[in-house]
Order: C-alpha cells, then structure tokens, then sequence
C-alpha cells in the first residue's frame, strides 16, 4: 500500500512570471515516452508482477522503494507545471468578480499547449509537451529480471537525456529546480539499477554512467543536492519494509566518478521535502467555481469541525 504526505519531494522556488510555454516543456518530464509517469509505470507494475519476491527480496525491495519515489517525482513535476501557468505566488485569490466578456484568456489561443488551460484549467495533465497522451504501450514488465531491470536501466538514462533538454529549454527557477532535482534522483535509479544488474550478472554496466556523458557539477540546480549527498541515499518510503535493497545500494559501494565522493547508503522514509504552494483561484475560469464564496465557507465550518 502507498501512505501519502502532504509535502513535495523538494522544496520548488515561486515561479516569477507567469508562462505557459515553459510549463508546456516541462509536460514532457511528466507525461513523455521518458518521463515520470512511464518510470512510475514501469517500476509500480513490474513490483506488482514480481515474480519470487522473498527469493529475490532486495531486488523486489529495490524496485518497490524507487516505486514510491517516482510517485512523488510526478506529483513534483504536475505542481512545477501548475506553478508555471499560475504565476507568481499569491496569498489571495483573484477578485476579478468572474468577468468573462472581455475575453480574459485571448492570449491562450497563441500558447502551444491550449489544452492545460481550455480543459485543465492551468494545470497538469500526463501529456506530453505537445499534448500526446502519456500511455500504456510505455509500460515494459515481462516478469524476466533481468529484463526488466535492463529496461529500467535505459529508462533512466533516457529520461536524463530528455531532463537535460528539457533543462536547455528554461530560465524560470521552478522549472530548472524541478529539472535539477530530478536529474540528481534520476542518476541514484539509473546507479541502483546499474548495480543491479552488476550483482546478478556480473557485468559493471555502471561504466556507462553517466549518459549523457555530462557530469552533474555543470548544472548549478543540482549542486545543493550533491553536496547534502543525496546522489548516494536511497529511501525506503516506508517506516521499516524495503531496508534489503542496502545489499545492493550499500556494502561499500560509493558514488558515480564526478560526483562528491561518499558510501551509498539506504534511508528508512523519505526526505524532508517542501511545502506544496497554493494556487490561485481564478473565477473567471472557473476554478474552484465562478463565484466560490460559499464553497469557502463550507469548507472553513468543516476545517473547524474536524479540528
């Protein structure tokens, strides 16, 4: 079962400005044949299908933990898109009064991805940057271990390859913080899987890593995770299962060349994580509603009873 907190993974600066291309781009980490619902897909369904899990259990419990992680990678990036066409921080909701005659979305017509505001009104959806909906067909689970740990593998440097374009693509803080933080994360699963497969087969696929052959000390986003040495922790996302994989990501294992050195070493939870930023209601797009007073009200009489 999954136990859900209400933090994101890392804490995403307030956008500047608000702009509806660069949320655009970075649909493509969200909903893209690389990005994180395909890893989420892939390691949610191949924990599922696992075949021999106390026979195999730190393999079992390697993908299960990265599982639970990419999760909160999707709901990272969905609040990074959000963030994006919503704007700059803002306590208080819009007071325009819901004024819909004068066309307040003209400009949306010339945006790439209409769709995030005429059906999700300034949100996320799993799409990709061109509004392709993610799908099943990028889901690999054949229920062969090494199979699939290959494939995830490839999944992982992929989905560098495309945050470091995507990355290419951005000024705005909170789309390159979401970029940093995930290719930090995104080079632990590759890493992890590489091992993998190295204490299976025996072959140290690790040496291709990093690919793209660019080290993560050339991306400035980056740099806080490197040195607080998340590039060498895995987490459990769980208070005491999953501890087994420390067999693989452990036992004097240590960090990637180019990277800060240290041990690997497997957490028991999560990271501390950020708050999740509120965002603004617009009446005039209906969102909550085009005149949610009353919803408000309700709301702040059920907050009172259930405190």
């Amino acid at each position: 079962m999954f136990m859900r907190v209400d933090k994101l993974q890392a804490e995403l600066p307030a956008p500047k400005r608000k702009d509806p291309n660069a949320a655009a781009a970075l649909q493509e980490l969200l909903g893209g044949k690389y990005g994180e619902m395909s890893t989420l897909g892939n390691y949610m369904f191949q924990s599922f299908n696992f075949r021999s899990k106390s026979k195999l259990r730190p393999f079992y419990s390697l993908v299960a933990a990265i599982t639970a992680e990419e999760l909160g990678h999707v709901e990272l990036v969905s609040n990074g898109v959000a963030m994006l066409n919503n704007g700059p921080d803002n306590d208080g909701d819009e007071k325009d009064g819901g004024d819909i005659s004068k066309a307040p979305f003209e400009d949306m017509k010339d945006i790439r991805l209409a769709a995030a505001f005429l059906s999700n009104g300034g949100g996320s959806a799993p799409i990709n940057s061109n509004g392709v909906s993610w799908n099943n067909d990028f889901i690999t689970t054949t229920g062969n271990l090494v199979v699939d740990l290959l494939h995830n593998f490839h999944l992982e440097c992929g989905a560098r390859l495309h945050k470091l374009r995507v990355y290419e693509t951005l000024t705005d803080p909170t789309g390159r913080e979401v970029c940093g933080y995930l290719l930090v994360r995104g080079s632990v699963h590759a890493h992890a899987y590489a091992l993998a497969l190295k204490k299976i087969t025996g072959v140290e696929i690790e040496k291709f890593l990093p690919t793209p052959n660019i080290n993560l000390d050339k991306i400035p986003e980056c740099q806080k995770y490197l040195q607080e040495g998340s590039h060498r922790r895995l987490y459990t996302f769980s208070p005491g299962d999953y501890t087994e994989m420390a067999g693989i990501w452990g036992n004097g294992e240590v960090a990637l060349p180019g990277d800060p050195k240290g041990e690997l070493s497997v957490v028991e939870g999560m990271p501390e994580g950020g708050k999740i930023h509120q965002l603004t209601g617009v009446p005039s797009a209906f969102t909550p509603d085009y005149a949610p007073e009353e919803m408000f009200e309700i709301a702040a009489k059920l907050t009172k009873k259930a405190r």
